[in-house]
Protein backbone atom coordinates (compact mmCIF):
# COMPACT_ATOMS: atom_id res chain seq x y z
CA UNK A 1 0.00 0.00 0.00
CA UNK A 2 1.33 3.43 -0.98
CA UNK A 3 1.19 5.81 1.99
CA UNK A 4 2.10 9.42 2.74
CA UNK A 5 3.08 10.01 6.36
CA UNK A 6 2.64 13.18 8.43
CA UNK A 7 4.31 13.38 11.84
CA UNK A 8 7.20 13.87 14.23
CA UNK A 9 9.06 11.52 16.58
CA UNK A 10 6.37 11.62 19.28
CA UNK A 11 4.36 8.93 17.48
CA UNK A 12 7.17 7.41 15.44
CA UNK A 13 6.04 3.86 16.38
CA UNK A 14 3.19 4.44 13.89
CA UNK A 15 5.73 4.94 11.11
CA UNK A 16 7.77 1.92 12.26
CA UNK A 17 4.66 -0.26 12.27
CA UNK A 18 3.71 0.84 8.75
CA UNK A 19 7.16 -0.20 7.53
CA UNK A 20 6.78 -3.60 9.22
CA UNK A 21 3.47 -4.01 7.40
CA UNK A 22 5.43 -3.65 4.13
CA UNK A 23 3.79 -0.36 3.24
CA UNK A 24 5.51 1.86 0.70
CA UNK A 25 6.01 5.30 2.23
CA UNK A 26 6.15 7.62 -0.77
CA UNK A 27 6.65 10.90 1.11
CA UNK A 28 7.04 12.18 4.67
CA UNK A 29 5.76 15.53 5.89
CA UNK A 30 7.31 16.48 9.22
CA UNK A 31 7.62 19.73 11.20
CA UNK A 32 10.36 21.97 12.60
CA UNK A 33 10.92 21.09 16.29
CA UNK A 34 13.17 22.30 19.10
CA UNK A 35 14.79 18.83 19.40
CA UNK A 36 14.88 19.36 23.14
CA UNK A 37 11.45 18.14 24.20
CA UNK A 38 9.85 17.62 20.77
CA UNK A 39 11.90 15.86 18.13
CA UNK A 40 11.99 15.18 14.40
CA UNK A 41 15.50 13.68 14.36
CA UNK A 42 14.47 10.02 14.09
CA UNK A 43 11.78 10.77 11.53
CA UNK A 44 14.25 12.56 9.27
CA UNK A 45 17.06 10.04 9.77
CA UNK A 46 14.68 7.18 8.94
CA UNK A 47 13.53 9.00 5.83
CA UNK A 48 17.14 9.45 4.73
CA UNK A 49 18.10 5.84 5.48
CA UNK A 50 15.14 4.54 3.43
CA UNK A 51 15.54 7.16 0.68
CA UNK A 52 12.06 8.54 1.29
CA UNK A 53 11.49 12.16 0.20
CA UNK A 54 10.61 14.41 3.14
CA UNK A 55 9.79 18.04 3.79
CA UNK A 56 9.45 20.38 6.77
CA UNK A 57 6.93 22.53 4.91
CA UNK A 58 3.24 22.40 5.73
CA UNK A 59 1.24 20.05 3.53
CA UNK A 60 -0.99 21.86 1.02
CA UNK A 61 -3.83 21.05 -1.36
CA UNK A 62 -1.23 21.01 -4.13
CA UNK A 63 0.64 18.28 -2.25
CA UNK A 64 -2.56 16.24 -1.96
CA UNK A 65 -3.05 16.46 -5.71
CA UNK A 66 0.55 15.41 -6.27
CA UNK A 67 0.14 12.46 -3.91
CA UNK A 68 -2.99 11.40 -5.77
CA UNK A 69 -1.05 11.43 -9.04
CA UNK A 70 1.65 9.30 -7.39
CA UNK A 71 -0.94 6.63 -6.59
CA UNK A 72 -1.14 7.34 -2.85
CA UNK A 73 -3.73 5.04 -1.26
CA UNK A 74 -3.70 6.35 2.33
CA UNK A 75 -2.47 9.40 4.25
CA UNK A 76 -1.52 8.72 7.86
CA UNK A 77 -1.15 11.56 10.35
CA UNK A 78 0.56 10.95 13.70
CA UNK A 79 1.57 13.98 15.81
CA UNK A 80 1.66 16.58 13.04
CA UNK A 81 1.72 20.22 14.16
CA UNK A 82 0.00 21.72 11.16
CA UNK A 83 -3.66 21.48 10.21
CA UNK A 84 -3.73 19.44 7.01
CA UNK A 85 -6.25 20.12 4.25
CA UNK A 86 -8.74 17.30 3.83
CA UNK A 87 -9.63 15.70 0.51
CA UNK A 88 -12.10 13.00 -0.45
CA UNK A 89 -9.90 11.40 -3.12
CA UNK A 90 -7.49 9.75 -0.67
CA UNK A 91 -8.45 8.24 2.71
CA UNK A 92 -6.86 10.32 5.48
CA UNK A 93 -6.57 9.03 9.05
CA UNK A 94 -5.13 10.45 12.25
CA UNK A 95 -3.72 8.74 15.35
CA UNK A 96 -4.92 10.62 18.43
CA UNK A 97 -3.61 9.75 21.93
CA UNK A 98 -6.92 9.81 23.78
CA UNK A 99 -10.09 7.72 23.74
CA UNK A 100 -12.21 9.90 21.46
CA UNK A 101 -14.58 11.61 21.56
CA UNK A 102 -13.15 12.55 24.99
CA UNK A 103 -10.04 14.67 24.80
CA UNK A 104 -10.11 16.37 21.44
CA UNK A 105 -7.31 18.88 21.07
CA UNK A 106 -3.60 19.19 20.35
CA UNK A 107 -2.23 17.87 23.68
CA UNK A 108 -4.74 15.75 25.61
CA UNK A 109 -2.30 13.51 27.48
CA UNK A 110 -1.26 15.98 30.24
CA UNK A 111 -4.89 17.00 30.71
CA UNK A 112 -5.92 13.38 31.30
CA UNK A 113 -3.38 13.17 34.13
CA UNK A 114 -4.26 16.60 35.55
CA UNK A 115 -7.95 15.68 35.58
CA UNK A 116 -7.09 12.36 37.30
CA UNK A 117 -9.24 10.44 34.84
CA UNK A 118 -9.61 6.69 35.22
CA UNK A 119 -8.63 5.85 31.67
CA UNK A 120 -6.78 7.08 28.62
CA UNK A 121 -6.51 5.64 25.15
CA UNK A 122 -5.57 5.94 21.52
CA UNK A 123 -7.89 6.43 18.55
CA UNK A 124 -7.56 6.16 14.79
CA UNK A 125 -10.13 8.38 13.10
CA UNK A 126 -10.86 9.87 9.72
CA UNK A 127 -9.48 13.35 9.30
CA UNK A 128 -12.13 16.05 9.08
CA UNK A 129 -12.26 19.83 8.71
CA UNK A 130 -12.54 20.27 12.50
CA UNK A 131 -9.80 18.86 14.71
CA UNK A 132 -10.29 15.30 15.98
CA UNK A 133 -13.96 15.11 14.99
CA UNK A 134 -13.76 12.55 12.17
CA UNK A 135 -15.45 9.16 12.28
CA UNK A 136 -13.67 6.56 14.44
CA UNK A 137 -12.04 3.55 12.79
CA UNK A 138 -10.32 1.98 15.79
CA UNK A 139 -9.75 2.87 19.43
CA UNK A 140 -8.32 1.22 22.52
CA UNK A 141 -8.72 2.19 26.16
CA UNK A 142 -6.33 1.65 29.07
CA UNK A 143 -6.36 2.39 32.79
CA UNK A 144 -4.46 5.32 34.29
CA UNK A 145 -2.32 4.36 37.28
CA UNK A 146 -2.12 6.51 40.41
CA UNK A 147 1.47 7.48 39.62
CA UNK A 148 1.04 7.86 35.85
CA UNK A 149 3.48 10.19 34.11
CA UNK A 150 3.29 11.52 30.58
CA UNK A 151 6.15 9.18 29.75
CA UNK A 152 4.42 6.05 31.09
CA UNK A 153 1.15 7.13 29.43
CA UNK A 154 2.87 7.32 26.05
CA UNK A 155 4.43 3.90 26.57
CA UNK A 156 0.92 2.48 26.92
CA UNK A 157 0.05 4.21 23.66
CA UNK A 158 3.15 2.79 21.95
CA UNK A 159 2.37 -0.73 23.14
CA UNK A 160 -0.96 -0.63 21.30
CA UNK A 161 0.15 0.95 18.05
CA UNK A 162 1.55 -2.10 16.18
CA UNK A 163 -1.67 -4.11 16.56
CA UNK A 164 -3.81 -1.15 15.57
CA UNK A 165 -1.67 -0.42 12.51
CA UNK A 166 -1.94 -4.07 11.45
CA UNK A 167 -5.74 -3.88 11.63
CA UNK A 168 -5.74 -0.55 9.80
CA UNK A 169 -3.71 -1.86 6.88
CA UNK A 170 -5.30 -5.29 6.58
CA UNK A 171 -8.90 -4.19 7.16
CA UNK A 172 -8.92 -0.64 5.74
CA UNK A 173 -11.95 -0.89 3.39
CA UNK A 174 -14.12 -2.44 6.11
CA UNK A 175 -12.94 0.04 8.76
CA UNK A 176 -13.68 3.01 6.50
CA UNK A 177 -17.12 1.66 5.64
CA UNK A 178 -18.09 0.95 9.25
CA UNK A 179 -16.48 3.98 10.89
CA UNK A 180 -18.29 5.24 13.99
CA UNK A 181 -19.58 8.79 14.00
CA UNK A 182 -18.46 10.77 17.04
CA UNK A 183 -21.20 11.87 19.41
CA UNK A 184 -20.72 14.34 22.24
CA UNK A 185 -17.21 14.44 23.65
CA UNK A 186 -15.02 17.29 24.83
CA UNK A 187 -12.44 19.59 23.24
CA UNK A 188 -9.61 20.53 25.59
CA UNK A 189 -7.64 23.73 25.08
CA UNK A 190 -3.89 23.55 24.67
CA UNK A 191 -2.18 23.68 28.11
CA UNK A 192 -0.47 26.97 28.89
CA UNK A 193 2.45 27.97 31.11
CA UNK A 194 0.20 28.42 34.13
CA UNK A 195 -0.79 24.76 33.80
CA UNK A 196 2.80 23.52 34.08
CA UNK A 197 3.91 25.98 36.77
CA UNK A 198 4.67 24.77 40.30
CA UNK A 199 5.03 27.23 43.20
CA UNK A 200 6.81 26.88 46.52
CA UNK A 201 3.55 27.12 48.51
CA UNK A 202 1.81 24.40 46.47
CA UNK A 203 0.74 21.15 48.11
CA UNK A 204 3.20 18.32 47.44
CA UNK A 205 0.64 15.98 45.88
CA UNK A 206 -0.76 18.68 43.60
CA UNK A 207 2.74 19.77 42.57
CA UNK A 208 3.68 16.17 41.75
CA UNK A 209 0.53 15.76 39.64
CA UNK A 210 1.63 18.72 37.51
CA UNK A 211 5.15 17.36 37.17
CA UNK A 212 3.81 13.92 36.21
CA UNK A 213 1.43 15.41 33.65
CA UNK A 214 4.25 17.22 31.83
CA UNK A 215 7.04 14.75 32.57
CA UNK A 216 9.73 15.09 29.90
CA UNK A 217 8.69 18.64 28.98
CA UNK A 218 9.61 21.97 30.52
CA UNK A 219 7.89 22.87 33.78
CA UNK A 220 8.32 26.11 35.70
CA UNK A 221 9.11 26.30 39.42
CA UNK A 222 8.53 29.67 41.06
CA UNK A 223 9.13 31.00 44.56
CA UNK A 224 8.94 34.57 45.80
CA UNK A 225 12.33 35.43 44.35
CA UNK A 226 13.34 33.19 41.46
CA UNK A 227 12.02 31.12 38.57
CA UNK A 228 13.48 27.85 37.33
CA UNK A 229 12.92 25.65 34.31
CA UNK A 230 12.81 21.96 35.24
CA UNK A 231 12.49 18.81 33.14
CA UNK A 232 11.65 15.33 34.43
CA UNK A 233 10.99 16.49 37.98
CA UNK A 234 9.13 14.64 40.73
CA UNK A 235 8.22 15.61 44.29
CA UNK A 236 9.94 13.85 47.17
CA UNK A 237 7.91 14.04 50.37
CA UNK A 238 10.34 15.04 53.08
CA UNK A 239 11.45 17.69 55.52
CA UNK A 240 12.28 20.59 53.23
CA UNK A 241 14.96 22.18 55.42
CA UNK A 242 17.96 23.06 53.23
CA UNK A 243 16.39 21.28 50.24
CA UNK A 244 16.29 22.85 46.76
CA UNK A 245 12.97 23.66 45.09
CA UNK A 246 10.75 23.13 48.15
CA UNK A 247 6.97 22.76 48.04
CA UNK A 248 4.47 22.33 50.87
CA UNK A 249 5.36 18.90 52.28
CA UNK A 250 8.39 18.05 50.14
CA UNK A 251 10.83 19.18 47.50
CA UNK A 252 11.44 18.62 43.79
CA UNK A 253 14.15 16.45 42.33
CA UNK A 254 14.69 16.87 38.60
CA UNK A 255 17.02 15.65 35.89
CA UNK A 256 17.37 19.16 34.49
CA UNK A 257 17.19 22.47 36.37
CA UNK A 258 17.99 25.89 34.98
CA UNK A 259 17.46 29.23 36.68
CA UNK A 260 15.55 31.66 34.48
Amino acid sequence: MKIAYLGIDLLLPVFDALIKENCEIIKIFTCPTDNKTEFNIKTISTAKSLNIPYTLKRITKYDLEELKNMGCQLIVCAAYYFKAPVCSDIPMVNFHPSFLPLGRGAWPMPVIILKKLEFGGITIHKMAEDFDTGDILLREKFLISSGETLESYMQKVYDRIPGMVHKLITQLPSLLKNALKQEGGEYWRMPEEKDWTVTSDMDADYADTILRAFYGYECIYRNNVKRFEIIKGRVVKSDVKDKPLPVNGGYIQAQYVKEL
